[in-house]
Formats: C-alpha cells, sequence, structure tokens
C-alpha cells in the first residue's frame, strides 16, 4: 500500500493536504492546486484564521514557513488578478517575518489587525464615494457645458 492510499480525509490538515498538491503535475491537478492555492492565499486576509494558525503551532513548522515563502508567486499581475481580497499579499508578505508569525499567537494582536482592516476599508468607501461624486459633478458640468 502506498503512502497516498493509507492517508484518510481525517488525518490530513488542511496545509498537508496543499503541501501534497504541490506533487501533482497533471491538468487537473494544478487547476485544483490553483484554486485552492488562491482560497488559501485570501484566507490570510483574515487575522482571526492567522491567529487559528499561530495557535495551532503551524507558523513554527518550516515546512509551512517555506510554503508560505513559495506563495509568494501570487504577487505577481498574472495571479494577483484573480484575488478579491488584496489586503491577503500584505499579510502573506508580512507572515515572512518571524517576529510577526510569534506576535499572531495573542489574540489582541489579531483583534487589533482585524480592527485597522475595517478603519481602512471605511476611510477608502468614503474617499472612493467623494471620488466618484466629484467625477460625476465634473461629468454633469462638461455637459451643461457643452450644450
Amino acid at each position: 500500500m502506498t503512502q497516498i492510499e493509507k492517508l484518510t480525509f481525517e488525518s490530513i490538515t488542511w496545509v498537508q493536504f496543499l503541501l501534497f498538491l504541490l506533487y501533482i503535475s497533471d491538468d487537473t491537478g494544478n487547476r485544483l492546486r490553483f484554486q485552492l492555492e488562491l482560497e488559501f492565499v485570501q484566507c490570510l486576509a483574515n487575522p482571526n484564521y492567522l491567529n487559528f494558525l499561530a495557535q495551532r503551532g503551524y507558523f513554527k513548522d518550516k515546512a509551512f514557513v517555506n510554503y508560505l515563502k513559495y506563495l509568494l508567486y501570487w504577487k505577481e499581475p498574472e495571479y494577483a488578478k484573480y484575488l478579491k481580497y488584496p489586503q491577503c499579499l500584505h499579510m502573506l508578505e508580512l507572515l515572512q517575518y518571524e517576529h510577526f508569525r510569534k506576535e499572531l499567537v495573542n489574540a489582541q494582536c489579531a483583534k487589533f489587525i482585524d480592527e485597522q482592516q475595517i478603519l481602512h476599508w471605511q476611510h477608502y468607501s468614503r474617499k472612493r464615494m467623494r471620488l466618484q461624486q466629484a467625477l460625476a459633478e465634473q461629468q454633469q458640468q462638461n455637459n451643461t457645458s457643452v450644450k
């Protein structure tokens, strides 16, 4: 019996499964690997998930840290265009630093990051709304001056 045949769903963690997918080379495997890595990278935007990983010791595992380094390819434009939550790239970058990984064990750290993200989104939403209003007003002025 091969090592793969011995594995059961219960014995495989999410990360182990992702690492296993690195070795799949056919088209179906590559497509599945792309989808799973996309989903996993986007999960990194959630500070509570990062806290969960830290508390379970994933960030102490050298293989997992190397996997996070490997995932930096998502910063390339041909991959980044598929991301819905671009802040995950910032988190992925921060996860390259041991100090940041160690701090994530603390729930207060995750809470602080979560609050900062919310403040950023609120500021971005208000700023975007003001820009859209200014653009609409400018277009309206251009339409009236053309007539």
